[in-house]
């Protein structure tokens, strides 16, 4: 969609000192998508600024409330209530859920909607569409939503009313994915909602990858506005190796710039992960030993307590290093092991993780271990392999289970090894970041340690999920007349120091693609460098039939992880009994 240029005018509201006439300053960019953040010069005075429907308007900026007048500090705060009535009105946002009968949108996609509504996120005017096959009336697709939805824990206003209203808003249409028609008969019905205003247009696309390109190149030539913005939220898998994501990368691109293409990894807008870049850019503790002078290694492990459970067919077509490790783990790790950026400018951040990218040494069969769980039973209970789901074929091959060691080339981290752990079915259920420190040069309570040395490394843990926390474990003497030393732990427990509700990633993710922010956003050249790191391990575990190694239902996973690890001296944080 072309995008003309655009003028963005502001009048700043305030007066100086010497009470001069207000001072209107004079935006001009190429596209009206603008980026999160801009900066204008009001006179002699640099202002931060943000886009909002289109207008640029002053956001806080590092005194909080406050801007800075002829070099004082005056009161002033901005939200969207800064507009009058009139420039509201002009906008209006439309979410179309294709694939709205799915698990994905009626467990996570309208529940964040409305978590938005609830908390007066979304934009004063906007529209809910849901796009599927099947045959349905608004009311039904209503029933439907209003089962999956639910509450802030501080309820500021009466929940019925606000859930009774966001309903409202929503809407069905019901098509083919591949019927440009179809959605010709969806544009006239956002045509209708939005009355006149400018009509913004997001889809988000809660469907199988293999018909993305039909739904995208239908929704451009039926659906897509004709004067606001365009956007499109693909949820991954985005392919299966580097050949086939190039494909659809190009596919989509025949219909879409880059610019509209926003590629869901829903684990970047998780709380703690979002607090990677605050905990070590802001936090002169940790900056100066961010590096492979003090660290001596870096674990991600994922795990869940839980099988495929009816999700066998798409499982089995993947496995579990193309479903968490080439995403998910590996999106994570770019976060942690980046240099700082230019700035928080979303295309500044992704230039850093794709250096990381680049940097990684390539993937050796020799470091990745693959598993599958196996059945078995434990006290009077019967626990299912993976191939007794009736999804799976018997002779399946796909792992349940990996575990990798990656290395990053670079000056800050050679030698560092970065170990991965991605299962199904083991004995718990989470995701966290492990950093273990070096051993403290010439210790002088070595000898209290004894054969425990590995065992009372400072260690910095970060949980993802759940029970959201940051623990740093440290060494601390026993109180009492001996000499005995002890690990404890500097905790802070989100629950437990904030009182609100933590945002469910969906909702940041949603939040960000509505406003044009992309910085939790993958792009194309990000992820063909996450493909390409893992694409020639993938092909030859594939090609040279690798059996994975069993292991039960419920269990810590196969034994040559532990031998994988021991490899590069290392010890897997998890297996630890001394976590808060």
């Amino acid at each position: 969609m072309a995008l003309s240029s655009t003028y963005c005018r502001f009048s700043s509201a305030f007066s100086t000192s010497s009470s001069k006439n207000q001072e209107r300053c004079l935006f001009t960019a190429s596209k009206i998508d603008f980026n999160f953040c801009s900066h204008i010069f009001a006179g002699s005075r640099l202002l931060q600024m943000k886009c909002f429907n289109g207008h640029l308007i002053p956001v806080e900026n590092s005194f909080g409330d406050s801007s800075i007048v002829d070099g004082s500090v005056t009161n002033f705060k901005v939200s969207p209530d800064h507009f009058s009535s009139s420039e509201q009105n002009k906008t209006t946002v439309s979410v179309t859920v294709v694939g709205a009968s799915g698990d994905l949108a009626k467990k996570k996609i309208f529940p964040a909607l409305f978590a938005l509504y609830y908390e007066n996120f979304l934009p004063e005017h906007f529209t809910i569409f849901g796009y599927a096959r099947s045959k349905m009336s608004d009311e039904e697709l209503r029933n439907m939503i209003s089962k999956t939805l639910t509450c802030r824990i501080d309820k500021r206003e009466n929940c019925g009313d606000k859930m009774e209203k966001f309903l409202q808003r929503c809407f069905y249409q019901s098509g083919q994915y591949d019927s440009e028609e179809n959605f010709k008969e969806l544009d006239k019905k956002l045509k209708e909602k939005e009355a006149g205003r400018v009509p913004n247009r997001l889809f988000y696309l809660s469907i199988p990858p293999n018909i993305f390109v039909d739904v995208v190149r239908c929704a451009t030539y039926g659906a897509s506005s004709p004067t606001g913005w365009t956007r499109v939220i693909v949820e991954k898998p985005f392919g299966r190796d580097s050949e086939s994501s190039r494909e659809l990368t190009a596919s989509l691109k025949q219909y879409l710039t880059e610019d509209q293409i926003f590629r869901i990894d829903h684990y970047l807008g998780k709380e703690l992960v979002e607090n990677l870049s605050v905990l070590r850019f802001s936090n002169l503790v940790f900056e100066p030993l961010w590096s492979r002078q003090y660290i001596r290694n870096v674990q991600l492990i994922f795990s869940e307590d839980f099988g495929t459970e009816g999700r066998g067919g798409y499982f089995d077509s993947y496995g579990i290093i193309r479903d968490i490790m080439q995403n998910h783990l590996l999106q994570i790790l770019a976060l942690f092991a980046m240099e700082t950026p230019v700035s928080l400018d979303a295309e500044d951040i992704r230039n850093e993780k794709v250096k990381v990218l680049k940097s990684m040494r390539p993937l050796e069969i020799e470091d990745v271990v693959v598993g599958q769980y196996k059945g078995h039973s434990k006290g009077g209970k019967s626990y299912p392999s993976y191939t007794d789901d009736p999804k799976v074929p018997n002779n399946s091959l796909t792992p349940t289970f990996a575990a990798a060691a990656l290395f990053i080339d670079n000056a800050r981290w050679d030698g560092v090894p970065f170990l991965m752990k991605a299962g199904k079915a083991l004995h718990s259920n989470g995701a966290e970041i492990r950093v273990q420190f070096r051993h403290v040069p010439g210790n002088l309570y070595r000898r209290n340690f004894g054969t425990y040395l590995d065992k009372n490394t400072n260690e910095l843990v970060i949980r993802v999920q759940p029970n959201e926390a940051i623990y740093l474990k440290i060494n601390n003497k026993v109180p009492g007349l001996g000499m005995r030393l002890d690990r404890s732990n500097l905790n802070l427990l989100y629950a437990a120091k904030y009182s609100r509700e933590i945002p469910d990633a969906y909702e940041r993710l949603l939040l960000d693609a509505i406003e044009g922010e992309r910085r939790l956003f993958i792009r194309s050249d990000e992820l063909d460098a996450a493909w390409a790191l893992f694409t020639p391990v993938l092909k030859e575990l594939e090609e040279k039939h690798v059996f994975p190694e069993l292991y039960p239902f419920g269990s810590r996973g196969p034994v040559g992880a532990h031998y994988l690890a021991a490899k590069y001296n290392v010890r897997w944080g998890d297996l630890s009994n001394d976590d808060s």
